[in-house]
């Protein structure tokens, strides 16, 4: 049997296909081949056409099966993964009725804020385990109090990968996980939170019925099959939102694990079996892929708006036609610390982990009479890592303490100096695979289906591919970096 995933990220919309026996990965593509578009009205806004992703979807599937041939025959099932804490409304014909507020959006805060003063921090951090936050609940509260006329149109809300599940299947439906990630989970009743719905003045029905993320929660209509020049039928048989579903495709899912990427934005994920959570919800908790009624697997979410859009910033507007790796070979000529140039990569909206503050991107030291191009690459990877750090040091207060940390071979992570400084920076050892979220939601569709009898089944097929480890000739002038880089995150 050939796995199909699916991974929606806020950049581009990737779909690979792998051999369910071997784990190999026989087909993958991604569109579009720069970056899909973030619609920004106003400052702290971010918001993007679900048409653009059913078009880039198609897209990258129609890549996939060309490359496949007859073969695409024997795809039996579907996974997704998607950008997380997004919002998406249909009416009772399935209709889109805004565009989708996407995870980065900024909005909502306000509302997040305002709803843990009424509700309680006790309540909230005991039961939700976060704070309400700029989370999906908080981002329809605000679209129940400006745009009140659409918000009276609404028949369902929706995450992103359930919007894309509904166009594969017709059906409506979410995860459990997915349920948490929007903070209407109550996680001491194990529920959907009655009080966060009343506060908020939401009846329970718009929310979708929800199941496990690994099972079956419709099958491709025959109308989408032709399509998307794919059998009738398939079962969609895994969802995730693209952090636990990273987790996942590193098979990072039991206690004391932890995954990292390092796409437009960072994350480190650690899973846990305590319910702990951070007192200022500068971390996130959410319901694990693998968590059940009698099994806690909860995962611990370090979310870092601006990271590697840095990068892609860079070399937009200082790199011409340079490709990543010329930007990383550059950076490379440059000793740790970039000759005191330091860069905090905060210009992609508010920051949870600095207290829902947005910073914005900002230079420190810049000298022009030392400092080149090559200079500020670097000081971009190293602040990059540096704001992982910053992040771990409030993990480790909830119990997350990692002595090694699992990533793909992806995005920042490609780059030996970006690898060599978050390797040093936070004391961890860092092993790279060969997956991402595309081929992880194939995996999941895999354990989903049943067509995997044991977790351990899925994961034939991932290989390590490398492994960095802390550099102890440079850990004084790294460790004096990020000093310098944390006094300048404090001071602002």
């Amino acid at each position: 049997m050939l796995l199909l995933g699916i991974d929606l990220g806020s950049s581009s919309v990737k779909t690979s296909v792998i051999d369910g026996e071997s784990g190999k990965c026989l087909a993958t593509a991604f569109y579009p081949t720069d970056e899909m578009k973030i619609i920004a009205k106003k400052p702290g806004w971010a918001e993007q056409e679900t048409a653009v992703w059913w078009t880039n979807l198609k897209a990258s599937i129609t890549d996939c099966t060309t490359k496949l041939g007859n073969k695409k025959n024997d795809i039996g099932a579907i996974g997704i993964s998607y950008q997380m804490h997004g919002l998406v409304t249909v009416d009772k014909n399935d209709n889109v009725l805004r565009p989708s507020i996407i995870w980065c959006d900024s909005r909502a805060i306000g509302f997040g804020e305002k709803a843990l003063n009424s509700m309680g921090k006790d309540f909230c951090l005991t039961h939700l385990l976060n704070s309400p936050g700029n989370f999906t609940a908080s981002k329809l509260a605000w679209v129940k109090e400006n745009e009140p006329e659409l918000f009276s149109k609404i028949h369902k809300v929706m995450l992103p990968g359930d919007y894309i599940a509904l166009r594969l299947t017709g059906e409506i439906n979410t995860s459990y996980t997915g349920l948490s990630e929007g903070i209407f989970w109550d996680f001491e009743k194990n529920k959907v939170s009655e009080e966060l719905m009343k506060y908020y003045g939401f009846n329970t029905s718009i929310l979708p019925v929800a199941a496990s993320s690994f099972s079956v929660s419709g099958h491709l209509l025959k109308s989408v099959a032709v399509e998307l020049g794919l059998p009738e039928g398939i079962p969609v048989s895994y969802r995730a939102g693209d952090q636990p579903n990273n987790a996942l495709s590193l098979n990072v899912l039991n206690p004391g694990e932890v995954a990292a990427t390092a796409g437009t934005s960072g994350v480190i994920y650690g899973v846990t079996d305590k319910k702990k959570c951070d007192p200022l919800s500068r971390v996130n908790t959410f319901l694990h892929v693998n968590h059940t009624h009698t099994t806690t697997r909860l995962g611990v979410l370090l979310c870092i708006n601006g990271t590697g859009i840095l990068n892609s910033w860079l070399r937009r507007n200082m790199g011409g036609n340079m490709t990543y790796n010329e930007m990383n070979e550059m950076a490379e000529t440059i000793v740790a610390g970039s000759d005191g140039l330091s860069i905090l990569p905060f210009g992609n909206g508010a920051e949870r982990m600095l207290g829902n503050k947005d910073k914005g991107a900002q230079i420190e030291g810049l000298n022009f009479n030392r400092h080149t191009t090559a200079h500020v690459f670097r000081a971009a990877q190293e602040g990059i890592a540096f704001s992982f750090r910053y992040g771990l040091d409030i993990m480790k207060e909830t119990g997350i303490d990692p002595k090694i940390m699992r990533a793909g071979e992806a995005n920042m992570f490609l780059s030996k100096v970006f690898r060599e400084t978050l390797s040093s920076v936070t004391g961890t050892v860092i092993h790279l695979y060969n997956t991402d979220g595309s081929v992880g939601a194939a995996r999941g569709a895999g354990i989903g289906c049943g067509f995997y009898k044991s977790e351990k089944e899925a994961f034939k097929g991932l290989v390590a591919l490398g492994v960095t480890e802390p550099d102890k000739t440079v850990e004084s002038q790294v460790e004096e970096a990020y000093s310098r880089w944390k006094n300048f995150v404090e001071s602002k």
